[in-house]
């Protein structure tokens, strides 16, 4: 089950809030909101996992699990949301029993799953035409982030609905910026995974060629990583890679998710991603290696030597 680590919270003003996802990643945030002071009420389309939830904060009437969308996000003010795709938000945000059919005029609904940038500008839409306010504000940080209550969080939205939203999540944030319009969010999420599918492989491939070397690889992260090549992979995953161990939050199955959204959006919009493309691929390897929940340092398994 997901911790939710300790943290100290800015001052905020206590909000009514509903919470919906209680995954690896909205279990905590979930958690840091109560704890940060608000009134939380949350779904999960698991009901046990929502019970686990209250049970673990232990806060009484200040953190409540509800057993639909619409009545979580009712009397709400800001309703956060961290589910798995399009289809899982469209199912908990439209509809009878959705989230918006529960929601007053004036609320606000953040987003925090990594979706596609179309259905990010669709929801803002149906929000705007009940009277409520959308942001799409997906994450970075994984569920080490999520726990400790430091993620990053990219957003796109009205001004107004940003600054709404803003100083209630930095309970589990360390960043949260307002990137642009509706879909601005996760389209820097995108340029986000981008990143980090080249930053994986190419340490993947320095890793398995030390290795290949005859090189003590501690040694050689150890002294790389205090120049030029320094990275967050490379401080956070470098050496988990040597030893083989990929039990870590952010797996295969969903970065391929998230690197479809960002090879479907390149193809509107014209931009080239060659390496992207690639490493996609490689990830498709992985998975074929019974690799799905692996996490996505586990690139470097292509690579390695084989037992004789």
């Amino acid at each position: 089950m997901p911790q939710i680590g300790h943290k100290t919270y800015p001052p905020c003003p206590p909000r009514r809030v509903a919470f919906i996802g209680l995954g690896v990643m909205g279990f905590p945030m979930a958690g840091h909101l109560a704890r940060a002071g608000h009134t939380v009420t949350v779904y999960n389309r698991t009901p046990e996992k929502a019970q686990a939830w209250v049970d673990a904060l232990a806060l009484g009437d200040r953190a409540r699990s509800a057993p639909t969308p619409r009545e979580a996000a009712r009397h709400a003010d800001i309703v956060f949301a961290c589910v798995g795709n399009d289809d899982d938000l469209r199912s908990i945000t439209l509809g009878a029993n959705g989230a918006f059919a529960g929601m007053e005029p004036g609320a606000l609904f953040v987003d925090h799953t990594t979706a596609s940038a179309s259905v990010a500008r669709e929801l803002f839409t149906a929000a705007k035409n009940l009277g409520l306010g959308f942001v799409d504000a997906p994450v970075s940080g994984g569920q080490a982030g999520a726990e400790n209550g430091v993620l990053t969080v990219m957003c796109g939205g009205t001004v107004a609905a940003f600054e709404a939203m803003q100083p209630v999540a930095m309970a589990y944030s360390r960043a949260v910026t307002r990137i642009g319009e509706a879909g601005s969010g996760q389209l820097a999420k995108m340029v986000n995974q981008i990143c980090i599918a080249g930053l994986v492989q190419g340490l993947a491939e320095g890793v398995a060629f030390g290795q290949h070397a005859g090189l003590d690889m501690n040694l050689v992260l150890d002294v790389i990583g205090k120049g030029a090549a320094q990275s967050w992979q490379l401080d956070n995953r470098g050496k988990t890679m040597v030893a083989d161990q990929f039990n870590f939050g952010f797996a295969v199955d969903w970065m391929r998710k998230d690197l479809g959204l960002v090879l479907e959006e390149a193809r509107s919009n014209g931009a080239r991603l060659p390496v992207t493309a690639l490493v996609d691929q490689f990830y498709a390897d992985i998975q074929r290696m019974g690799g799905q929940r692996w996490d996505t340092s586990s690139l470097v398994k292509r690579l390695q030597k084989q037992p004789d």
